[in-house]
């Protein structure tokens, strides 16, 4: 059976909350849906299954970093900002990815985790839609991984934003709910199917 990863992009301090400099608004919506997936897979791990693993992404820059050109100064590596929020901390046993720009694949070793786990299909959630979790995505399909984006489990600061990113992300990957994602694994169907736009019919 196919084994998956969710990627859980930049849930953190710097981003999530009234004080965060670069605050998505968005992603306090989709920590009560998150919070509910990571119970989810963890109920499942604890019963010694591991065909869905939770994969914590934490953007961590160098103090003059040069995506700072361009954005305001955020999680800064070993700093509170660079910290997941205490919602959805990771447990032990989970793997985190460390980076520096916009996709979790460039520079980091997503990739070689992925493929030392057999996994064949990457379920991206977090923040920003348009921006990150894009970014996540379109680099896990060139590196021939299945593409599924939990629609209710990302966001991005505006909510013509988030709309926006998903309809890209609907070209190239399977967009759904994360209660549908639920159901359609329990039932030992392939949640990827369907994806991706064939017929070119995306507006």
């Amino acid at each position: 059976m196919a084994k998956h990863a969710i990627v859980v992009i930049d849930m953190l301090n710097d981003f999530i909350g009234e004080k965060a400099p670069l605050r998505c608004p968005g992603g306090e919506e989709i920590v009560p849906n998150l919070q509910k997936l990571f119970k989810w897979v963890r109920e499942r791990n604890a019963q010694g299954k591991d065909d869905v693993q939770l994969v914590h992404v934490q953007e961590a820059h160098r103090e003059n970093d040069a995506d700072f050109r361009v954005r305001p100064v955020h999680a800064v590596k070993g700093t509170w900002g660079s910290d997941f929020i205490k919602e959805l901390y990771p447990e032990k046993g989970e793997y985190i990815i460390q980076k520096r720009r916009h996709s979790a694949f460039w520079h980091t070793d997503l990739d070689l985790f992925l493929r030392e786990e057999s996994i064949d299909t990457v379920v991206v959630t977090g923040v920003w839609t348009n921006v990150c979790v894009r970014s996540t995505a379109a680099d896990a399909l060139a590196n021939a991984y299945k593409v599924i984006t939990l629609s209710d489990g990302v966001h991005s600061k505006t909510e013509e934003q988030h709309q926006h990113g998903l309809v890209d992300l609907s070209i190239f990957t399977k967009v759904m709910t994360i209660d549908e994602y639920i159901d359609a694994f329990e039932k030992g169907l392939d949640p990827w199917a369907g994806a991706g736009d064939p017929e070119n019919k995306v507006k």
